[in-house]
């Protein structure tokens, strides 16, 4: 009888019945693992359970949380079920751990990796581990992104705020971008050379111009340097997300100004036009711009030169749109050219005349019965 009530002692201090309590910390090896629970040797009494939804945050299979003869820590949540069962969660027990090191990571500002779980009013929800932990939209990213392109992804975040007493836990993506640009700005600035060639991506239009992303820093490309050619508007050129090759324009470090050129800075109008331009010449060329004093004629892409008022016509005009109009085609004579300083000097009149001149010239010439071998004539070819 003796050895029975020994036996019966030391079995209740195996199991230690009476210090089994709700919130309990305790060390279990797993016993059976099947579709909707597990089963826990936790050296007591009776076995643990715990249920598909105790496991893990995203409700996995159970067979692809544990294994059989895995050694968990678990958490009491009733020392009896009612079934002759403990009733155990691996997820509290896990959250204890995890809250602990999101403590400590807070506290030293470390980065930790949540995974993305959903997208929700005003941000995302992702987990470390199985904590909870809220991502403000405009904490994701430095940049405008789709929330929705992150569910499922692995981020390294940074805690901003941790109040476990109000379930509050917030965290930036933003924070370590920033740190990561930062960092590397000052390396892409003192590489950046004028006249490089740069890849990039267009990150913003605005009415004057776009914005390219060259590796971690922003330039502005002015629409005046879109193209050679007049451009309207940046998008009839580029549009966000295009991969583009842009020039080095100039670098202002001290401001952190940083000017691009996407036109070919090789291909300039103005020098790969200027031999075909030449004082007297008669060429044709198309209205692009009209004003008070005159009217702009585009000569060649990029090619542009200025017929005063007076030079349109020998009649009285208020203004350029009485006789003329937009991308109408004329003849225009050149009157000056300033390679250095492109300015280019027409007349549309003078071309005008010296084209009548040459139709006279033709007609008194047929009347005459001039041929081309009379005007050659005594003439010597060397």
């Amino acid at each position: 009888m003796a050895n029975e009530e020994m036996s019966m002692s030391e079995l209740l201090n195996n199991y230690d019945v009476k210090r089994l309590n709700k919130g309990d910390i305790l060390k279990g090896k797993v016993i059976d693992v099947n579709d909707k629970e597990v089963s826990v040797n936790i050296n007591y009494a009776f076995d643990g359970l715990i249920s598909k939804e105790e496991l893990s945050v995203d409700e996995k299979d159970p067979r692809e949380v544990v294994n059989k003869d895995d050694e968990i820590d678990v958490y009491v949540l009733s020392p009896n079920d009612g079934e002759g069962y403990v009733e155990l969660s691996l997820i509290r027990a896990r959250q204890i751990k995890e809250k602990e090191e999101l403590v400590k990571y807070f506290k030293d500002q470390k980065n930790i990796t949540v995974k993305i779980k959903e997208e929700t009013k005003g941000g995302v929800i992702a987990y470390y581990g199985n904590v909870r932990i809220f991502i403000p939209g405009s904490l994701a990213s430095r940049e405008r992104i789709e929330l929705s392109t992150l569910i499922g992804k692995e981020l390294d975040v940074k805690i901003t705020e941790l109040d476990f007493r109000n379930n509050k836990v917030v965290a930036s993506r933003r924070i370590i971008e920033e740190e990561e640009y930062n960092k590397n700005k000052k390396v892409v600035w003192d590489s950046l050379v004028e006249g490089e060639k740069k890849n990039g991506v267009v990150k913003k239009l605005v009415k004057f111009g776009a914005f390219v992303d060259i590796g971690g820093l922003e330039g502005l490309i002015h629409i005046s340097d879109l193209s050679w050619e007049r451009v309207n508007k940046p998008e009839d050129v580029v549009k966000e997300g295009d991969k583009v090759e842009v020039f080095i324009g100039k670098v202002d470090k001290k401001n952190e100004r940083l000017s691009l050129i996407l036109k070919d800075v090789n291909k300039e109008p103005w020098t790969v036009h200027s031999s075909d331009i030449k004082v007297g010449d008669i060429l044709e060329g198309k209205v692009v711009r009209l004003t008070s004093f005159g009217a702009f004629i585009e000569l060649f892409d990029g090619v542009e030169g200025l017929v005063h008022i007076t030079e349109i016509t020998d009649d009285h005009i208020a203004k350029s749109s009485d006789v003329l109009e937009l991308n109408q085609k004329v003849k225009v004579k050149v009157l000056n050219f300033n390679k250095e300083d492109k300015r280019i000097s027409l007349s549309i009149k003078e071309a005008v005349e010296t084209n009548n001149e040459y139709l006279n010239y033709v007609d008194n010439a047929d009347n005459s019965g001039t041929s081309l071998g009379d005007l050659l004539k005594g003439f010597k070819f060397e």
